[in-house]
């Protein structure tokens, strides 16, 4: 779950991130096949991305699935296995979450 926590809740926590909306969104992150621990909810602001390890309120949209393709995914090598909810939030992260 390092490899999941490294961009969440390391990179788009800091100031230079770009990963930012100026209404404030909430996206989870599920890996399915890891626990019922390994989720993460992250607050998108203006400012960095607030990431709590936890399922913390409700998310507008969850990106999910199997750890090893949500690894690969929320470092843009490959398509998120799964978005529900409102797929703005999807393509935020794509567009935005390059490092």
């Amino acid at each position: 779950m390092d490899g999941i926590d490294e961009p969440l809740r390391g990179f788009h926590a800091r100031e230079r991130s770009r990963l930012r909306s100026e209404q404030p969104r909430v996206l989870r992150v599920r890996a399915v096949d890891a626990g019922p621990d390994a989720v993460w909810t992250v607050r998108l602001t203006a400012g960095p991305a607030m990431t709590v390890r936890a399922a913390e309120g409700e998310a507008e949209a969850e990106l999910s699935g199997p750890a090893e393709q949500l690894y690969l995914a929320l470092w843009n090598r490959t398509a998120i296995p799964r978005v529900t909810g409102d797929p703005a939030l999807a393509a935020l992260w794509r567009e935005r979450s390059g490092i």
